[in-house]
């Protein structure tokens, strides 16, 4: 027969060893969300903003050509941390033009901005949490790799700002936000092109 002193000695163990696996597995939760990143000085305002902006980037309405550089699919889901979709929320992205210029009146650099480039875009994710841009393949300019910004909001909300990155590129290892990653979060923000019958795609899913 088990005594009561033995009986309270498990129940103590096994309350512990719950605690400790609990504790254990909320760095690997952490691990899988989305990194955080600084927003930069170049997140357009409205004002500055195209008047056709949507999820294409590289077409704008009136415009009779398309914008210059490597163009490509960007597209995946925004979840919660339980892998669950998050439905209507607005994802935006910005990112410089083929010759490193952002539409900004902030960026100074004196190189014109490709006037085919919508430079800012954003999506509305589906019942699946889906989103989808069609969009270059980001450039270096001075003092940064090539990322992509990313913005979600709910509603009027913001609920993220990042950076996606090209999986592999050069520049990475000298750029100082990128360096801040740890190999998992930089995993969880860089794209892989990969080709199908539509062109060159990446898919990066936001999770938080």
């Amino acid at each position: 027969m088990t005594s009561p002193q033995h009986s309270r000695r498990s129940f103590v163990h096994t309350i512990l060893g719950a605690i400790g696996l609990s504790a254990l597995a909320k760095p690997a939760l952490a691990a899988d969300l989305t990194p955080r990143a600084t927003e930069g000085p170049f997140y357009p305002t409205p004002a500055m903003r195209r008047p056709d902006v949507d999820n294409d980037l590289v077409k704008i309405l009136g415009s009779v050509r398309e914008a210059g550089g490597e163009v490509f699919i960007l597209r995946g889901r925004v979840l919660n941390s339980a892998g669950e979709p998050l439905v209507d929320h607005r994802i935006e992205i910005w990112q410089c033009d083929m010759n490193g210029k952002y539409l900004h009146t902030g960026d100074r650099q004196a190189i014109d901005f490709d006037p085919a480039f919508q430079g800012f875009g954003h999506d509305i994710t589906g019942p699946d949490g889906s989103y989808e841009f069609r969009t270059i393949k980001p450039v270096t300019y001075p003092g940064r790799t090539p990322h992509i910004h990313v913005k979600v909001f709910d509603g009027e909300t913001e609920v993220i700002t990042s950076q996606f990155y090209i999986e592999g590129h050069p520049a990475n290892t000298r750029d100082r936000i990128f360096n801040r990653l740890s190999d998992s979060q930089a995993s969880a923000v860089s794209m892989t092109f990969t080709m199908t019958d539509r062109g060159e795609e990446a898919v990066v899913d936001v999770v938080v």
